[in-house]
Parts: C-alpha cells; structure tokens; sequence
C-alpha cells in the first residue's frame, strides 16, 4: 500500500464523514464537541480499514468496500458511546 498525499486527505475526508455516522448511530445525547467527533472518525477510518485488511473483507466488492465502510462506522459509534458515557460519568450526570 502507498501512501501518498491524496490518500491522506481522503483518509481524513472519510473519517469526518465515519465521525458523524458514528454519531447517528449511538442513540440519546452525546455531550461531546464536534471535533472530537472528528477525531474518532479518523482514528475508526484508519482502524477499521487496517481490521477490514487483516480479516480479508477490504477487496470483496469492486468500488466502494461496504463491508468495510461498515466496520468503520461500528468502531466509530462503539468509540462516542464510549467517549460520551465516559464523559458524562466524570462530570457527574446521572441517567434516569
């Protein structure tokens, strides 16, 4: 795998977009600013797509990699919960 300057971008440019999908996916309200949203949407791109590769899935259907977009967006949504339900423990809310 190469990796050049447009692949970068497009890297961050689908780990924005996994970003907010993860965060339609994870249901109720997260308090969490949109950039860290952001950032777990990269950093689930970029896993995802590493766990896509080593399981085999990343080359199954020509174009765009569903099953692969797929794992991104459930590491994404996996990470907000986390995040947010870390979050809001720590500043003291309590869920009724």
């Amino acid at each position: 795998m190469e990796l050049t300057v447009w692949g970068i971008i497009t890297a961050l440019f689908v780990g924005l977009i996994i970003g907010a999908l993860g965060r339609l996916v994870v249901p109720g309200r997260q308090d969490m600013p949109i950039w860290l949203h952001m950032v777990i949407g990269v950093g689930a791109a970029l896993l995802g797509t590493v766990l896509a590769r080593a399981v085999g899935i990343a080359t199954v259907t020509a174009g765009i990699d569903w099953a692969e977009l797929l794992v991104q967006v459930a590491l994404a949504a996996v990470a907000v919960a986390l995040v947010a339900g870390f979050g809001s423990r720590r500043r003291g809310v309590t869920h009724r």
